[in-house]
C-alpha cells in the first residue's frame, strides 16, 4: 500500500485579488433601515441579490402586465385563506391587479365559511376523534346546493360559489374572494380531487355535478391560460393540484395553436416542493419567458408581494 504524508502547500500559485472577478460588491450591500422609513424606502434598501432581485423581478412583471392589460393569474391553495390574506387578495381584484383566480377544492370551504359566520379552520385533531371532522352542516349544504343548482346553469363551481354568497345576506360576504370574483365578473375557477374536500363526505354531495362543474372549470381556466401571452401566473401554495392543472391547461392552450410563450411564472411557498418548480416554473418557461421561486410564508411574502406592486403603480 502507499504510503502517504501530508502535501507541502510551499508552491502553491496565488495571484492578487484585485485581478479576481467576484459577484459580490459594495453595490450589492443592504442599506441599514431606519425608524420612520416608507415601505418604499425599506424595499429600496434591500440588498441588490439573490431573492431580492427576484422579488423585484415579480414585482416588475405585474406591473407590466397590468399596463399592457396581460392577466395576472392567482392559482392557490387554501392555506393563504386560512392565515388571513382574503382582504389582500379581494383588494388586488379590485384594483385590477389579479384578473383570475383558480383555487382547489378547500378554498370554496373557507371562503364560505368566513363569509357566512366569520371564522374557519376546524381543529382537526379534536373532531377527527369524535368523527365529526368537516360535518359542520351548513358547509356542506351550503355548497353542495350551490354546486348543483350552478351546474344545472350550465356554472363551474367557481361562478357557482361565488354568485351563491354574492347574492346573499351572509354577514361577512365582503371577505369572500369568490363573491367579489363574481361581483368584478373575473373568471374564478375551482379544480377539485374528489375526495379531498370535506363537503364531499356531506349527505348532499352530488358526485355528478362536483365532477361536471369541475371540468366546465378547468375548460374556463384553460381560456384565461391561452391569453396569458406576455402576463402572470402565481401559484400561491399549492403544492400538487394547481401545479397540475396549469400545465395541463397550457399544454392544451399550446396544442390548439395559441401563442403563450413569453410568459412570468411564481411559486410562492414556504417550502420549494417539486410539481410547483417542474410544472410551474421550469417546464413552461424551459424556451421562453421567465420563472421566479419566492420561498417564505404566505402571511408575510403575499402582503410585501401586494404592497410592493401597489407602491410600483401608485395606488
Amino acid at each position: 500500500m502507499q504510503k502517504y504524508r501530508p502535501v507541502s502547500l510551499r508552491r502553491v500559485k496565488t495571484y492578487s485579488l484585485g485581478k479576481r472577478k467576484d459577484k459580490v460588491s459594495l453595490d450589492a450591500l443592504a442599506t441599514p433601515p431606519f425608524k420612520g422609513d416608507t415601505f418604499k424606502v425599506f424595499i429600496d434598501k434591500l440588498p441588490p441579490i439573490l431573492a431580492v432581485d427576484d422579488f423585484r423581478a415579480t414585482v416588475r412583471a405585474i406591473v407590466r402586465a397590468r399596463g399592457n392589460r396581460r392577466p395576472v393569474i392567482l392559482g392557490m391553495g387554501a392555506h393563504p385563506i386560512k392565515v388571513g390574506l382574503s382582504p389582500i387578495i379581494i383588494d388586488l381584484i379590485k384594483n385590477g391587479i389579479i384578473t383570475a383566480i383558480a383555487t382547489n377544492g378547500a378554498c370554496i370551504i373557507h371562503d364560505f365559511e368566513i363569509s357566512f359566520i366569520g371564522h374557519t379552520s376546524e381543529n382537526v385533531e379534536e373532531e377527527l376523534q369524535a368523527a365529526t371532522f368537516g360535518m359542520a352542516r351548513e358547509t356542506g349544504k351550503h355548497l353542495n346546493k350551490a354546486i348543483i343548482e350552478g351546474v344545472k346553469k350550465g356554472y363551474g363551481i367557481g361562478k357557482s360559489v361565488g354568485k351563491m354568497i354574492y347574492n346573499s345576506r351572509f354577514r361577512f360576504k365582503g371577505k369572500s374572494i369568490f363573491a367579489s370574483a363574481h361581483g368584478l365578473d373575473i373568471p374564478a375557477t375551482v379544480h377539485v380531487a374528489i375526495g379531498t374536500d370535506i363537503i364531499h363526505m356531506h349527505p348532499d354531495a352530488n358526485g355528478p355535478a362536483i365532477g361536471e362543474g369541475s371540468f366546465s372549470d378547468f375548460k374556463l381556466f384553460t381560456s384565461v391560460v391561452s391569453d396569458l401571452e406576455g402576463g402572470v401566473y402565481i401559484n400561491l401554495g399549492s403544492a400538487v393540484i394547481m401545479p397540475e392543472v396549469f400545465l395541463k391547461a397550457l399544454t392544451v392552450a399550446r396544442n390548439l395553436g395559441k401563442k403563450v410563450e413569453n410568459i412570468t411564472t411564481v411559486n410562492m411557498d414556504f417550502i420549494q416542493h417539486y410539481r410547483p418548480r417542474e410544472n410551474v416554473l421550469r417546464r413552461p418557461t424551459i424556451n421562453k419567458g421567465s420563472a421566479y421561486a419566492l420561498t417564505g410564508h404566505h402571511e408575510i411574502m403575499f402582503p410585501l408581494l401586494a404592497a410592493a406592486v401597489i407602491e410600483e403603480i401608485g395606488e
